[in-house]
């Protein structure tokens, strides 16, 4: 098991060096650039900036400069657009942020989406079964652009229950949570209750029954571990994806996340800020998905991990 996390470890190191060489050749590859304003910038103000940045040199040396930088001290260069920042000092104030409604948003998602997936295979072809998928579906339909204004114009504009925006208190984390976690807890309720369904129905629930176990017991100590193999696999790259999806939720409800200052380095061709963003993505979906195998192993014993 020890040597197959540090080997799982050890392929995330070129695989994030293939992401960052990606990155960094295609978003200076892209039309304009950091300076180009709606005013135009005079010329020799404007090789300045490009000698401070060192904009002017050939790509190929900006690259190799940058990369050195990022393994050598852990520098990802300034940013172009906040001044006086650099990127590792923007990630450190934004990275915590995301991770902090990423992960509530997951142990949401999966406190609602699990129990319904269990109750819909379980009570299949019933009126719960029913109203169960019909939520999910609901979830998935919905998309977090439409569902944040619906929950802002509800809970904070009539019913004056909580905060429109910020990140100060937990009051202000329950909105962007929900938005968040509601359709990937769509997502999760139709693969737990495919999972089961696949469970219940084999040889040795079968024969647990013929047992004369409860069906309670049956489903709690037998079923659940396999069930909900296909909702652990679903939540490595599901967590990374929420912490993608969430700059919706950021820019909506005002919260400093990462995923706000993404779409705005992208906008601003601030280069260095968005292939160091890319790089932490990359880094939190690779990190996920090896966590995902193992947890594998530990809830089904009959997968074999590569010697």
């Amino acid at each position: 098991m020890l040597a197959f996390i540090v080997r799982r470890l050890l392929t995330i190191i070129p695989t994030l060096f293939l992401v960052a060489t990606f990155v960094f050749v295609l978003v200076r590859l892209a039309p304009g650039g950091p300076f180009d304003t709606e005013r135009e910038v005079p010329a020799e103000v404007k090789a300045a900036l490009d000698a401070k940045f060192r904009l002017s040199d050939p790509i190929s040396v900006q690259y190799k400069d940058w990369l050195v930088g990022a393994v050598t001290t852990g520098s990802l260069g300034p940013s172009m657009k906040y001044h006086n920042r650099t990127v590792e000092e923007l990630i450190g104030m934004t990275l915590p942020v995301s991770m902090e409604l990423g992960l509530w948003a997951m142990l949401v998602a999966v406190a609602i989406g699990a129990p319904l997936g269990v109750l819909g295979a379980v009570r299949q072809n019933t009126w719960k079964d029913s109203v169960a998928m019909a939520a999910a579906m609901l979830g998935i339909s919905v998309p977090r652009f439409v569902l944040a204004p619906l929950l802002v114009l509800v809970f904070a504009l009539k019913l004056y229950w909580l905060p429109v925006a910020r990140w100060e208190s937990w009051r202000h984390l329950v909105l962007p949570v929900i938005c968040a976690a509601l359709p990937m807890a769509a997502y999760i309720a139709r693969l737990a209750r495919a999972g089961m369904l696949e469970v219940i129905r084999s040889d040795f629930v079968r024969t647990a029954r013929a047992k004369g176990l409860s069906e309670r017991v049956i489903i709690t100590r037998h079923a659940l571990k396999g069930g909900m193999l296909p909702v652990v696999s679903f939540l490595g790259p599901g967590f990374a994806g929420l912490l993608v999806g969430s700059l919706v939720v950021e820019k909506i409800f005002d919260i400093p996340g990462m995923g706000r200052y993404l779409v705005e380095s992208v906008l601003n061709k601030d280069y260095n800020l968005t292939a160091g963003i890319a790089l932490v993505y990359g880094g939190l979906l690779m990190v996920s998905n090896a966590a995902v195998d193992v947890a594998y192993k530990f809830l089904d014993p009959r997968v074999e991990l590569d010697r």
